[in-house]
C-alpha cells in the first residue's frame, strides 16, 4: 500500500471510468475523471483509484483527521450495498492527505445524512500519493471488517469523488441531482468470478484503562480519584451478524455537546455520541420518526434526581448488542443493558431490554417490530428479587418503511403502544409520512397523533396529547447558465391540537431557497404562527415573571440561513429567527465563523444571540452563548481540540479539552481535561468575568485494540 498503481495484480484488472456529473448538473460526464480498479485475495477487497486533475492544483481538507464529510473536501469513497438489498451499505473514503474515513448508510440513503453516519469505527488500510495531473489512492478492505452474506455471487457497487477546485461531485453509477449521493436505488453490479466463502474468525477485543480526577467546587469537597478497567467485544457471528460485548463501559472521551440557549417549551434533543450504541443503530433508534421515538440509547446511563429535577450519569455494569442479517430479508437486533444503582436517589440497578426484527418485503421495503423493557428486578436498593417489579416502563411498536423502486415515493406508517404500572388509556402513538421527490419538485406529508399517557421511558417524545398535520412542497428550478444550480419557492403548514384545547399551535409559511454551484446556501421564510400556552411560560429565559396558562399568541417572523463556500478558508453558517416573539419581540442570530489552517485544523467560533424585549412588567432578556473551538491535527494520528462554551442564561462556563493520540489502528491515546465556572455578566454591556469554578475533571484513557 503505497499510493503507486505499479504492482502486478493491477496490470490485468477491469478499469471503471466515465465517471458522470452529480453536482451541479447530473447530464454530462465528469469535468474531472476517475478510473477505478479492483482485485481481491483471500483475506482483502483491494481498490486502486487513480483522479485525474485539469492541470496541477492544490486540495482541499479541514484537518487530517479521521472521518471527514462534507462538500469542502476532496476524496474517493467506494459505497458497497454487500446484500444487495438497496437498503444498507459500507462506505469507506479516503482523501488526498491520506485522511480515511468509513460509515454506514441506512435507509437506503434517501433522506442523506440522516441515512449516512460516519460514527462506525473499523480497521482497514490505505495510501495516497499526489502527483502533478492526479492523485491515486489504494484501499485493502479486510472481508473481516464488512457483513456480506456467504456463498452470494455478486454485491451491489458504486463509486463517488469530491473535487474542490470545481465544486464538482461526480459518480460511476449515474444518480440524479435531486437524489443524495450515497443513494443506493442506483448502485451497478459487482460480480464475483466465485462466490464468497466465510471470511473466517472473526473476533477483536478492545480493552480500554482509565484513571481521573474530579473534584466538585460546590459542594466544597475534596477531589476525588478512581482507575477504571473494562473494554468492549465484537465477535462475528457468521459473515452477517455481530455480537457486540461491553463491560464496565466508559464514554469519558466522547466530545461534550455543543450547548443551545433553551427557550423552547419541551425537552431538546442531543445525538447519541457513545461508540458501543451506534453501529447497526437504525435498528433500533429509526422506529417512529422525529420527534416521537419509542426508544433513545441516550436514556441508558442517564438517571433524573427527583428532588433537584437534574439528570445525572449512571453508571453501566455491562451489556450485551446482537445485530445484523440472518438472511438477505431479514434483519435481528437485540440489545440488553444493566445500568448500576445510585444509593443518592434511591435508584435500584435497572435493566434496558430492546429486540426488533425488520423484514424486507416488495422491492425495497420493509416491516418492523420493536419491543422494549426498561425494569429493576427490585422495588428499591437493598429490596429482595422480583420479576414483578412495581415500576417498569414497555413499549411494543410495529413501522412499515416504505421505498418504492424508482425512488420517487418514500414514507412510514407506525403504531407503539407504551405499558407501565399505572394501566391508563391513551398509551399510544401513531402516524407516519410520505415524500414524493423527482427534479422538479419535492412534497411532504406528515401527521402523527401522540395519546395523552403515552410514556415511553427509554425513548424521546417531545409531546404528548396531540394530533398533527403538516405538509412542505418545494419547486425546483434549475438554470442552463449561471451561479446557481438550483433554486424555488415553497409552502408548508404545520398544525398541532387536541381535544382538550382545540389548536395548541399552527404556522403556515412561505419558501425561497438558493443553492450555488459553489456550494453556498441560502433559505428563506416568512412564517405566521400561533402558540398557545397550556401551562405557565417565562418568554425571557431568564427565570421572570410567566405568561398565564391558556393565553393565546400570533406573530410574523423570519427565518432565514445562509452557508458560504466551505471550500475557502474562511466560511461561516447564519441563522437569524426574529420577529414577533409571544406578547413581545425577539431578535436572534446563531452562526458558525469558521477559519480553516490548511490541512492541520481549524478555528472556528459558535455563537447565538436572542434579544428579547417583552412588556412590563415581563423581563427582558439578552442571551449569549458564545463557543470558540480550536482543532488542530498533528498528523494523521495526533489530534487536539479544545470547546470552550459560555452560556449566560445559566451562567455558566465550560472548558472540555481534549488530545488524542491513535498509535495504532483504531487504538487511542485520550487525555481529557474538563472545567466548568460560574460566569456573571457584567452590569452594564455584555462581557463578562469568569467566577468560581464548580467543577474540574481530568481523564486519562487507553484503549486498544486486538484482532485474535
Amino acid at each position: 500500500m503505497d499510493g503507486i498503481l505499479d504492482d502486478p495484480g493491477w496490470q490485468f484488472t477491469e478499469v471503471a471510468s466515465q465517471f458522470h456529473q452529480f453536482f451541479p448538473y447530473d447530464s454530462s460526464l465528469a469535468n474531472a475523471q476517475t478510473e477505478i480498479r479492483l482485485t481481491y485475495d483471500e483475506h482483502f477487497i483491494y481498490l486502486g483509484a487513480k483522479m485525474f486533475n485539469n492541470g496541477p492544483r492544490k486540495y482541499v481538507t479541514p484537518s487530517l483527521r479521521r472521518d471527514y464529510r462534507g462538500e469542502a473536501n476532496d476524496g474517493i469513497s467506494v459505497v458497497l450495498d454487500t446484500f444487495k438489498d438497496r437498503t444498507n451499505a459500507f462506505v469507506f473514503g479516503v482523501n488526498p492527505f491520506g485522511v480515511q474515513r468509513e460509515g454506514l448508510v441506512v435507509n437506503g440513503g434517501v433522506i442523506g445524512k440522516e441515512d449516512f453516519t460516519l460514527n462506525w469505527d473499523n480497521k482497514w488500510y490505505s495510501a495516497t500519493k499526489i502527483y502533478d495531473d492526479f492523485w491515486i489512492a489504494e484501499m485493502a478492505i479486510p472481508f473481516k471488517t464488512i457483513r456480506f452474506k456467504e456463498n452470494l455471487s455478486s454485491w451491489n457497487i458504486n463509486f463517488y469523488r469530491v473535487d474542490s477546485e470545481h465544486a464538482e461531485r461526480s459518480t460511476w453509477s449515474p444518480i440524479p441531482r435531486n437524489f443524495d449521493i450515497v443513494n443506493l436505488t442506483f448502485n451497478k453490479e459487482l460480480i464475483w468470478d466465485k462466490p464468497l466463502e466465510k471470511p473466517g474468525s472473526n473476533v477483536s477485543v478492545i480493552p480500554y484503562v482509565a484513571g481521573n480526577s474530579q473534584r466538585n467546587f460546590e459542594k466544597g469537597t475534596p477531589a476525588e480519584s478512581k482507575m477504571q478497567l473494562g473494554g468492549d467485544a465484537k465477535i462475528g457471528i457468521g459473515p452477517a451478524i455481530n455480537l457486540d460485548l461491553t463491560v464496565n463501559p466508559d464514554f469519558s472521551q466522547v466530545e461534550v455537546d455543543e450547548q443551545v440557549t433553551n427557550l423552547d417549551r419541551f425537552e431538546i434533543f442531543f445525538p447519541e455520541r457513545r461508540q458501543f450504541f451506534l453501529e447497526n443503530a437504525d435498528l433500533f433508534a429509526n422506529f417512529g420518526m422525529e420527534g416521537t421515538r419509542p426508544f433513545f440509547s441516550r436514556r441508558i446511563g442517564v438517571a433524573r434526581d427527583s428532588s433537584t429535577g437534574q439528570n445525572i450519569q449512571n453508571p453501566i455494569y455491562g451489556g450485551v448488542r446482537l445485530s445484523g442479517k440472518i438472511n438477505n430479508n431479514t434483519r435481528i437486533g437485540f440489545l440488553n443493558m444493566q445500568a448500576g444503582e445510585d444509593e443518592k436517589i434511591n435508584l435500584p440497578s435497572t435493566n434496558y431490554t430492546v429486540a426488533t426484527v425488520q423484514q424486507k418485503v416488495f422491492a425495497r421495503s420493509n416491516i418492523g417490530v420493536i419491543l422494549i423493557n426498561k425494569q429493576a428486578f427490585q422495588d428499591s436498593i437493598g429490596g429482595s428479587f422480583t420479576r414483578k417489579p412495581e415500576n417498569y416502563s414497555r413499549v411494543a411498536g410495529l413501522d412499515y418503511n416504505h421505498y418504492s423502486k424508482d425512488n420517487r415515493w418514500t414514507g412510514k406508517a407506525f403504531y407503539h403502544h407504551s405499558f407501565d404500572e399505572t394501566k391508563r388509556d391513551s398509551t399510544f402513538a401513531y402516524g407516519g409520512f410520505i415524500n414524493f421527490n423527482t427534479l422538479k419538485w419535492n412534497v411532504n406529508m406528515l401527521t402523527r397523533s401522540v395519546g395523552s399517557h403515552y410514556n415511553p421511558e427509554v425513548g424521546f417524545v417531545k409531546r404528548i396529547n396531540i394530533r398533527e398535520l403538516a405538509s412542505t412542497t418545494y419547486r425546483n428550478l434549475y438554470p442552463d447558465h449561471g451561479i446557481v444550480q438550483n433554486h424555488g419557492p415553497g409552502f408548508e403548514f404545520d398544525m398541532l391540537g387536541n381535544d382538550t384545547y382545540g389548536f395548541l399551535d399552527w404556522d403556515y409559511n412561505l419558501l425561497y431557497r438558493i443553492r450555488f454551484k459553489s456550494t453556498a446556501l441560502f433559505n428563506f421564510r416568512l412564517r405566521r404562527e400561533y402558540t398557545y400556552l397550556f401551562t405557565p411560560f417565562d418568554p425571557s429565559g431568564t427565570g421572570g415573571l410567566v405568561l398565564d396558562p391558556n393565553t393565546s399568541y400570533k406573530n410574523y417572523l423570519i427565518i432565514a440561513t445562509f452557508t458560504s463556500n466551505a471550500r475557502k478558508r474562511f466560511f461561516v453558517d447564519l441563522t437569524t429567527r426574529s420577529g414577533g416573539y409571544y406578547n413581545g419581540n425577539r431578535i436572534n442570530f446563531i452562526g458558525i465563523f469558521t477559519y480553516r489552517y490548511q490541512p492541520w485544523g481549524f478555528t472556528s467560533l459558535n455563537f447565538s444571540y436572542n434579544h428579547i424585549r417583552l412588556p412590563a412588567p415581563y423581563n427582558d432578556s439578552d442571551l449569549i452563548l458564545i463557543g470558540p473551538r480550536f482543532d488542530f491535527t498533528f498528523s494523521r494520528k495526533v489530534y487536539w481540540t479544545t470547546f470552550v462554551q459560555y452560556n449566560s442564561q445559566i451562567n455558566n462556563l465550560n472548558i472540555n479539552s481534549r488530545f488524542q493520540w491513535r498509535f495504532k489502528p483504531v487504538s487511542d491515546l485520550f487525555i481529557v481535561y474538563t472545567d466548568n465556572y460560574f460566569a456573571e455578566s457584567f452590569e452594564h454591556g455584555n462581557l463578562f468575568y469568569i467566577g468560581q469554578p464548580k467543577s474540574r475533571a481530568v481523564v486519562l484513557k487507553l484503549t486498544y485494540w486486538l484482532n485474535l
